[in-house]
């Protein structure tokens, strides 16, 4: 198996484990308990809280503990849209995790307002000049996209929601890990990242919620991370997310430079092998682990098929959209027809991956290709 799916999920990292199986055996208490094995508990959380606001450029009581990154977004836009009616502003195709929450607030009366992007799928900056934010209660947007990879320049967005005082989330799940992201040079009101997606243990992310920003709590209960989010807090699974990005933050360029090479080395022998063929999004602002492409002449179903039974891993785009029959919003938004946006595959890779392996995808991928391609001519 060749697992080229990186950007749904990761390989817990061994030393990650190793680390919560540490962590386990010492601060097994409740946090909230006042004796002992509670501070114990309690120190580890705090801890690990403090380093991933350092790695992060937040304040520690910035750094809200959740169950990953659909319920940081959910709490965000939910915590945020405290009106009854008003607007949302984003760009086409966010995540799931996003859309399903905006979907929620259209349904109860509010209005969505849509933030232009470019043929490269970056937020157009004239576009967003010369928009009208009247009216605009709330605005999100992916800083890195999911599929495509495509890292948005949010600073300019950041500044007008300032200026007009509206809040401003950043879902910064597949950045955060992968680029550097600063909570402190971006003006957003919150944004949020999760572990398993830089190695660390699935179940466990952050919302960081700027000072002075108010947030409704989406749960209910005791008064656990500023109560914001109650319930008692996975001290394991935080302390599993502090190491596994203190080891990014440590190893941070080796691996830029790694992905990159693997990512070009796949890119390019797709080119060469599978022509005609689309290389999706900015090519020169985007992961260094993600390669977005179409294969016109070819179905993304079968193309993904065809590779899970040769032993590749992939996906045609968010792990948690699977089962849509529709194309791509984002590549719909980017300008493709429908036809290549539903030949197209998302590649992630990870550091794990090797140049062997990333031949053999390329080998595997044009032979499915090809079959796709011979087949359809002749039916």
């Amino acid at each position: 198996m060749i697992y080229l799916d990186n950007n749904a999920t990761t390989p817990l990292d061994p030393e990650v484990l190793d680390e919560m199986n540490r962590v386990a055996q010492v601060a097994w208490g409740n946090p909230g308990s006042r004796h002992l094995a509670g501070r114990k508990a309690r120190q580890v959380l705090e801890d690990s809280r403090e380093a991933i606001a350092q790695i992060l450029q937040a304040a520690p009581d910035e750094v809200i503990f959740t169950s990953g990154g659909t319920e940081s977004s959910n709490l965000a836009i939910s915590g945020l849209a405290v009106a009854e009616q008003g607007t949302i502003l984003l760009p086409p195709g966010e995540h799931p995790a996003t859309e399903e929450p905006v979907r929620r607030l259209i349904n109860s009366g509010w209005k969505r307002k849509v933030l232009p992007i470019d043929v490269s799928g970056r937020l157009d900056p004239l576009g967003l000049q010369n928009l009208s934010l009247e009216g605009v209660s709330l605005a999100t947007s992916l800083l890195a996209h999911n599929e495509t990879g495509v890292i948005q320049d949010l600073k300019p967005l950041a500044l007008r929601c300032l200026e007009h005082r509206i809040p401003l989330h950043v879902d910064a799940v597949q950045a955060v890990g992968k680029i550097d992201v600063s909570f402190r040079d971006l003006p957003a009101t919150t944004l949020s990242a999760a572990a398993h997606k830089f190695h660390g243990p699935r179940g466990i992310g952050v919302l960081l919620v700027r000072k002075g920003a108010r947030l409704r709590p989406v749960l209910l209960g005791g008064y656990q991370e500023q109560g914001m989010r109650p319930g008692t807090e996975p001290v394991v699974l935080a302390a599993g997310m502090s190491f596994a990005l203190r080891k990014w933050h440590r190893d941070r360029e080796a691996r830029t430079a790694t992905l990159t090479n693997l990512r070009d080395r796949l890119q390019a022998g797709l080119l060469a092998a599978c022509s005609p063929a689309i290389v999706n999004g900015d090519q020169g602002s985007r992961l260094p682990n993600t390669l977005h492409m179409s294969f016109p002449g070819c179905d993304g179903d079968a193309l993904l098929i065809a590779l899970d039974l040769a032993g590749i891993c992939c996906s045609l785009g968010s792990a948690c959209a699977s089962g849509s029959t529709e194309p791509s919003p984002v590549l719909l938004g980017m300008g493709l027809s429908k036809e290549v946006a539903l030949s197209s595959l998302r590649l992630s890779i990870s550091v794990w991956n090797t140049p062997a392996e990333i031949d053999e995808a390329v080998s595997k991928i044009a032979a499915a290709v090809r079959r796709l391609r011979t087949w359809k001519s002749t039916t």
